[in-house]
């Protein structure tokens, strides 16, 4: 039981590889703190996670309303006395290509995969210094790294995160406290499900081991990262491609 008497906060948990890193957590001994703007998927995982004799609590949260998820902290502290781990997973994509990019695209996909990620790691900020140890743990993607075409956006945002990860690596060292970064490449998420499927195809022929990855994938590096095995680990992005991007 890697995460017993831990208390793991992840957002974007009611579905795809937030929801599956919870689950993951929660067998393995941790208290959750879940969010996610829809409740009806964010009940669905909280459901599954007591179900299973886990200790688990959701909150109705859009990531980009900081007094939403502040209010959260507060309330997790106040139940649990501490916080040991943020999983800044929420994402959307907004696609276009740079001819076709809206003004509101860009502001929606920025708001949550770049500045939320900021905000939420702020909030939780305060607990972890004061305990003078936790993780963080923020999702990115290889589009962050390489681009990809249609996602300026979404590319620029992932870029961002990266940068901000390994800036709070050095910052935040000196407390005892870890940042590090998830890249996960072509994984079968609703996300790639809504891709035509000669894209996927592409992506294929590209990954050596020839499958796309799992959400389970994700997620065991995730736990891996906010585990005691990672605490000399920080400011790294850890892809999770199949080696795609060999």
């Amino acid at each position: 039981m890697r995460f017993q008497d831990t208390v793991g906060i992840v957002t974007g948990a009611g579905r795809g590889i937030g929801r599956a890193t919870a689950l993951a957590m929660a067998e393995e001994g941790g208290r959750l703190a879940l969010c996610d703007c829809d409740a009806d998927r964010l009940a669905d995982t909280v459901g599954v996670i007591t179900a299973a004799g886990g200790t688990v609590r959701g909150w109705p949260v859009d990531v980009t309303r900081r007094e939403q998820f502040t209010a959260m902290v507060q309330e997790v502290l106040a139940a649990w006395g501490r916080i040991d781990v943020l999983i800044n997973n929420a994402g959307i994509t907004r696609d276009a290509t740079l001819a076709r990019l809206t003004e509101p695209q860009w502001d929606r996909v920025m708001a949550v995969n770049l500045k939320a990620v900021m905000t939420c790691a702020q909030a939780v900020l305060p607990a972890l210094s004061a305990q003078r140890s936790g993780r963080i743990i923020n999702l990115t993607s290889l589009a962050g790294i390489h681009g990809n075409i249609g996602q300026t956006n979404y590319a620029a945002a992932k870029a961002g995160v990266i940068a901000m990860t390994q800036t709070w690596a050095r910052e935040l060292g000196p407390l005892g406290i870890t940042v590090n970064a998830v890249a996960p490449g072509s994984i079968a998420t609703d996300m790639v499900a809504a891709e035509p499927p000669e894209t996927v195809t592409g992506w294929l022929g590209r990954i050596p081991l020839g499958r796309l990855g799992t959400v389970e994938d994700v997620a065991r590096a995730c736990l891996f990262l906010a585990s005691a095995d990672a605490a000399y680990i920080t400011g790294h992005v850890l892809h999770v491609d199949g080696g795609q991007t060999l």
